[in-house]
C-alpha cells in the first residue's frame, strides 16, 4: 500500500463513527504486537476498536475495497500467535464488546459479546445457580470470543467438554460485511453444522460479534483426590485406569515433580514435594454420588501404585488444590526468565512414554521443561524454559517444542488440543496433514473468506511457505511480513 493510499485508508478508518477508536502511533500499537507467545512479534498498520457492530461491519468493507489484512484479537491471552498482527494488516479489537446481552435460568443459556471475560459468565449466571463449565486456567482474564477462536478447555472439559460442546450459537461478520449466524437455541440447526466449523477457526473465518453459550446447573457438592507417584509413568497408567473403570471425573489433572516443586514454592497449595508425579482427580455432583465416585476412584489409583492419596475435607483445601493447577504458566514464570508452553494430544495410554521421551530431549537441547496437563483427555503442556535474551536459547527451545509435537503424532496424538495453530504450529501442521489434507482445509477458508483478508497469514498450506512465513520469517518480528499471495 502506498504512502497516500495508506493515509486515505486511515483517515477512512477514522471517519467510521464516534466511539470507533483508531490507534496508529508506535506507543499505541506496541501493546498488541503479540498474544501470550511473546516470541513472535509484529506492530500493526493500525489498531481499531470498534464498540458496535455495524462499525465492525463498515471497518469488514472498508478493508475489503482496500484489500488490508484484518486480525481480529480477544484479551490477547492465547498461546499460538493467532493474534499476531500483520505488517500492513490491522488488528481489530473486540475488547470493548463487554455486554451480557441476556441471562435465560428457564433455558439454561446466556448470550453475550465477546469481550466477555469467561469468568464474567459464571459470575452472572451465579444467582440462578447455574454456570460456564469450560474453564481455561486464563478464565479470569479470556474472553469468550477468544475461547470460540481457540476451541478453548479447561481443568473440567474431560466431563463438561471443550468450547464446541458448550456453545449454541454465533453470530458474527464475514470479511465482506455479511452478518451471518451458525448454530442455534433448537437441539439442531438446519443444513451444514456450520457452528462447529467457526469453532476453533482462529478468527480466518467471521469476526465474532455475539455468543450464546449453555449454562449447568452448580453442583451440590464437588471433592478432588491427590495422589503421588514415585514415577510418572505408573502415574500416567493410573489415568488410563480411571477412565478404563468407567469412570469420568469432573477434572483429572497431572504435574510432574519440576511442575510440583514450581507451584508448591509459588501458591502453597499442599502439593507432596516427594513425588515425582500428582494427579488431581475431582468428583462432583451429590453427596452421595461424590462419596461413591471418591472412593472408587480411591481404589483405582491405589491399585496403579499411588503412593499418597489425599482426600480434600473443606470447599477451602479443594480450592486450594486446584489453585495450585491453575497457577502453575505464573509459577513457571517466577522460576524462569521465559517459558514456551506446548500444546498437543496423545492418547492416555501414551502420555507415561511421552513424558519419558521429554526427558531425553531436555539433555538434548540442554533446557529444562516441567510438565501440566489435562491428563484425562490426553492434552499436554509441557513447559519448556528459556531465556528469551540468549538468540540461541530461544532456538534451541523453538525446536525442542517442535520435537515435542511431532512426538505426540508419532504416538498417534494431535499437535493442537486446545491452543490453536496460530503462527506457532506452522510447521507441526505441515507434519500431522497431508497436501491434499491441508487443500480441504482451505477450501473451506475460501468459501468463508474469497479474498484471505482475515488472519491471512495464520492458514499456509505448504511445508515450504511453514517456513518462509513462520518461524524463520516472524521471529521477534525481525522483518515486516511481505505481501501474502492470494488463493
Amino acid at each position: 500500500m502506498h504512502t497516500v493510499e495508506r493515509q486515505a485508508f486511515l483517515e477512512a478508518l477514522q471517519a467510521i463513527g464516534p466511539g470507533c477508536r483508531v490507534l496508529t502511533s508506535r506507543e499505541q500499537v506496541a501493546p498488541y504486537e503479540s498474544d501470550g507467545l511473546a516470541a513472535y512479534k509484529q506492530l500493526p498498520l493500525a489498531v481499531v476498536l470498534p464498540e458496535t457492530e455495524a462499525q465492525v461491519q463498515a471497518i469488514m468493507r472498508l478493508c475489503r475495497d482496500h484489500q488490508v489484512p484484518v486480525v481480529p484479537r480477544g484479551a490477547g491471552t492465547g498461546l499460538s500467535g493467532g493474534a499476531l498482527p500483520i505488517g500492513h494488516g490491522i488488528v481489530l479489537s473486540l475488547a470493548r464488546f463487554t455486554r451480557i446481552l441476556d441471562i435465560d435460568p428457564l433455558a439454561r443459556t446466556a448470550t453475550v459479546e465477546p469481550g466477555v471475560r469467561n469468568l464474567a459468565i459464571s459470575e452472572a449466571a451465579a444467582p440462578y445457580g447455574l454456570y460456564y463449565a469450560p474453564d481455561p486456567s486464563s478464565q479470569i482474564a479470556c474472553t469468550i470470543g477468544g475461547n470460540v477462536a481457540e476451541n478453548s478447555g479447561g481443568v473440567h472439559c474431560l466431563k463438561y467438554g471443550l468450547t464446541v460442546h458448550n456453545v449454541l450459537k454465533v453470530r458474527g461478520v464475514t470479511s465482506s460485511g455479511e452478518i451471518v449466524e451458525f448454530g442455534s437455541l433448537a437441539p439442531d440447526a438446519p443444513g451444514l453444522d456450520l457452528l462447529a466449523v467457526t469453532i476453533g477457526s482462529e478468527g480466518m473465518f467471521v469476526v465474532v460479534t455475539q455468543v450464546t453459550v449453555k449454562l449447568i446447573p452448580e453442583p451440590q457438592t464437588a471433592r478432588v483426590i491427590m495422589a503421588s507417584f514415585d514415577d510418572v509413568r505408573r502415574g500416567g497408567e493410573a489415568v488410563a485406569a480411571i477412565i478404563g473403570a468407567g469412570i469420568i471425573p469432573a477434572g483429572l489433572e497431572m504435574m510432574d515433580r519440576g511442575a510440583i516443586h514450581a507451584v508448591e514454592d509459588f501458591v502453597h497449595a499442599g502439593y507432596d514435594c516427594d513425588a515425582a508425579a500428582i494427579l488431581l482427580c475431582e468428583s462432583d455432583g451429590t453427596p452421595e454420588e461424590v462419596a461413591a465416585e471418591i472412593e472408587q476412584m480411591s481404589q483405582v489409583l491405589a491399585a496403579s501404585g499411588a503412593t499418597r492419596i489425599q482426600v480434600s475435607s473443606s470447599e477451602a483445601e479443594r480450592l486450594r488444590f486446584w489453585s495450585g493447577r491453575k497457577n502453575a504458566f505464573p509459577a513457571a514464570g517466577r522460576i524462569s526468565p521465559d517459558y514456551y508452553c506446548m500444546d498437543g494430544t496423545v492418547p492416555r495410554r501414551s502420555i507415561g512414554e511421552l513424558l519419558q521421551r521429554i526427558e531425553g530431549m531436555q539433555e538434548k537441547y540442554g533446557l529444562r521443561c516441567i510438565n501440566v496437563f489435562h491428563a484425562g483427555d490426553g492434552n499436554m503442556h509441557p513447559l519448556i524454559l528459556f531465556n528469551g535474551a540468549d538468540r540461541e536459547e530461544w532456538r534451541r527451545a523453538e525446536a525442542f517444542g517442535a520435537e515435542i509435537l511431532e512426538t505426540c503424532v508419532q504416538l498417534g496424538g494431535t499437535v493442537t488440543g486446545e491452543h490453536g495453530v496460530g503462527i506457532e504450529k506452522l510447521d507441526s501442521m505441515c507434519v500431522q496433514f497431508s497436501p491434499e489434507e491441508r487443500a480441504a482445509f482451505f477450501a473451506v477458508k475460501r468459501a468463508f473468506d474469497p479474498d484471505n483478508l482475515l488472519n491471512p497469514d495464520k492458514g499456509i498450506p505448504t511445508r515450504a511457505r511453514c517456513a518462509e512465513y513462520g518461524r524463520m520469517h516472524v521471529h521477534r518480528g525481525a522483518v515486516p511480513f511481505p505481501e501474502l499471495p492470494r488463493f
